[in-house]
């Protein structure tokens, strides 16, 4: 027997293949310090658990395939609250935002057609297109300015017949970058004139630091029918292991596919789509403590990484990840050492290595990710940690 070489040629998840190290290390009695996975460790709001404790069901049947219609209601008054134009049947909820990705790709490529995607990316980004055979194309962007988009004609340079669609995240991850509202209208320009889609992952968009608000492709009205907007409850609501997602577009042709898919996986989960309503009916203050504690871990994590010697770190502007460039031969091997070979007083950090976060080969070798979801005083330790390993590494190059 065999296996497909659509599932052969599946990526494991650079982030997680690193995991049997960390569990060793902790096996010995070592502390690491998890700066590797967008884990929040903020509380999932309360109300969330109320709901489907206080949910009377006799029966736990099947949902309707394109989500529980009181769920749709309030993500569509979240949308109007921030004055998109969107409504309940432009909205269908999937088995988190994986889902909705995976779904979009589908929907705006056949198999050997591409999407151009700025990179470095979300890892998972390739995950999705492979077993749909689309290609990712990407669009280089660089720590040394912040990981801005290139010029208009860089991006159209890229181009090609098999192209159609951008899909990119804003608030970024990887690396925190908020997309400019010049930058959101010169992609929405793209697309329209060159016949795309627009798959905008915005699951990161209350996560902006420094007074800055990230623009939702959502606001960019001419082209509409070309924007396939993803969320999720995950990051937004601390609520990961929920795997409530969306998919929301005001072309009906999409959103007629996503149905078909739906029902081709028949529903999500009821009980969480009850508890997930219940967070988007949080008064929208809910989110400036949890903005602030985020900004004060940026903060933290940034202001030690950059007096660090060796360390490129540009300020990130939302999300709650930065991309450090280090003064290492290579950023995996120094990933797995710091779980195998190295400690400080019984501690170590677990980084995620950023070279699988790009597609263009020999790019981000030196890179992490580095993620600020722990406590300001777990943080500072861990960078205490992590700026000792670096002058300890033998493969230290700067």
């Amino acid at each position: 027997m065999r296996t497909s070489k659509r599932s052969l040629a599946m990526q494991a998840s650079p982030i997680r293949k690193l995991v049997p190290y960390a569990n060793a290390a902790k096996a010995r009695g070592t502390k690491v310090y998890h700066l590797n996975i967008g884990q929040p460790d903020i509380e999932t709001p309360k109300v969330f658990m109320e709901a489907v404790r206080a949910a009377d069901i006799d029966v736990l049947a099947y949902a309707d395939s394109n989500g529980w219609e009181p769920l749709r209601e309030s993500i569509a008054a979240y949308y109007q609250r921030m004055g998109l134009p969107y409504v309940t049947e432009d909205v269908i909820i999937t088995n988190g935002g994986s889902e909705a990705l995976q779904w979009a790709l589908l929907i705006a490529c056949d198999p050997g057609e591409e999407v151009l995607v700025p990179e470095p990316f979300y890892t998972n980004y390739r995950g999705f297109a492979a077993p749909y055979l689309v290609e990712i194309s990407p669009i280089t962007t660089y720590p040394e300015n912040g990981f801005a988009l290139p010029e208009k004609a860089v991006i159209e340079s890229r181009i090609t017949k098999k192209t159609r669609g951008i899909l990119l995240s804003n608030p970024g991850n990887p690396a925190g970058v908020v997309y400019t509202a010049e930058e959101v209208r010169m992609v929405a320009d793209i697309a329209r004139e060159n016949d795309l889609y627009i798959i905008a992952d915005e699951v990161y968009r209350e996560f902006c630091y420094d007074g800055k608000e990230a623009t939702s492709f959502g606001t960019m009205t001419d082209v509409l029918d070309r924007i396939i907007i993803i969320d999720s409850v995950s990051k937004r609501f601390s609520a990961c292991g929920a795997r409530i997602g969306s998919l929301t577009s005001k072309n009906k042709e999409v959103m007629a596919a996503a149905l078909k898919l739906g029902q081709a996986r028949l529903c999500v989960p009821t009980l969480e789509m009850i508890g997930s309503k219940a967070l988007y009916d949080l008064d929208p203050d809910y989110f400036a403590p949890i903005r602030a504690r985020y900004e004060e871990r940026r903060n933290i994590l940034v202001d030690a990484l950059q007096k660090m010697d060796g360390v490129l770190c540009e300020t990130p502007g939302g999300a709650f990840y930065a991309v450090a460039k280090l003064p290492v031969d290579n950023a995996e091997k120094f990933a797995i050492w710091l779980l195998t070979d190295f400690e400080l007083d019984g501690k170590t950090v677990m980084l995620a290595p950023v070279e699988n976060f790009y597609q263009t080969p020999g790019m981000g070798v030196n890179e992490a990710r580095v993620a600020y979801v722990l406590n300001s005083d777990d943080l500072k330790e861990a960078m205490r940690v992590l700026k000792a390993a670096l002058e300890a590494y033998p493969g230290r190059t700067a």
